[in-house]
């Protein structure tokens, strides 16, 4: 493990892999990134900043892997990831496997805010657009105030107790930081990267070969 700013820390990662890509068109966490695949930039990273690392992957491929098999929502992949993880765990990161770009030292940030005490990290980008409120007629019911929003990113840190804690009566949540928040604990945010961009469609996917291009 190389996580300088926590050396007496047992961090652990759990990347989730384990969707099907609907709106992608298929399985990108095995599409071709440069040389390597989605997953394996998210992994190899991972690795690097952590005593261990759980791969939530789906059902056909979690043995070929050498990962867990995934469920049917993002949370419950999460809880299986979980169940893998050692008990003397004190720090779980979470990293979604479509967000290849993240960075070891974003890793860092945010496990050591978790060593220095807080329950939970995230790392977040400003919100740059406007953002609007709408009901279920599309009619705009409210305009928030930008300066108070900020769009959070995956790998997110936690004391390993208060995350299984989060996860013990199987909520469902769009990131792990919700369900800490709703546990009244404080997660805390640190500068998240332009680069860590969640591969949601094939537009993306292409404009992470190009980053790859350019870097080479």
């Amino acid at each position: 493990m190389n996580v300088t700013t926590a050396p007496t820390e047992n961090v652990w990662t759990i990347v989730v892999a384990a969707g099907s890509g609907a709106r992608f068109g298929g399985p990108k966490q095995f599409s071709m990134l440069g040389d390597r695949r989605v997953l394996d930039w998210s992994t190899e990273t991972a690795h690097g900043v952590s005593a261990g690392v759980v791969v939530v992957l789906p059902a056909n491929d979690a043995d070929r892997e050498g990962g867990v098999v995934g469920g049917d929502t993002r949370s419950e992949s999460v809880r299986r990831g979980l169940a893998a993880v050692p008990a003397d765990a004190t720090i779980i990161c979470v990293h979604d496997a479509a967000r290849p770009f993240a960075s070891a030292h974003l890793y860092r940030e945010v496990i050591s805010q978790v060593h220095r005490g807080a329950d939970g990290a995230v790392p977040a980008l400003a919100v740059t657009d406007t953002i609007k409120q709408v009901n279920a007629l599309n009619v705009v019911v409210s305009t928030l105030d930008r300066s108070t929003l900020v769009a959070v990113q995956t790998p997110q840190a936690f004391n390993a107790d208060v995350l299984r804690a989060a996860h013990a009566s199987s909520p469902e949540g769009t990131d792990d930081a919700t369900l800490v928040e709703q546990l009244g604990k404080q997660v805390v945010v640190v500068a998240g990267e332009v680069m860590n961009r969640k591969l949601t469609t094939p537009e993306d996917l292409e404009w992470a070969r190009a980053m790859t291009r350019t870097e080479s």
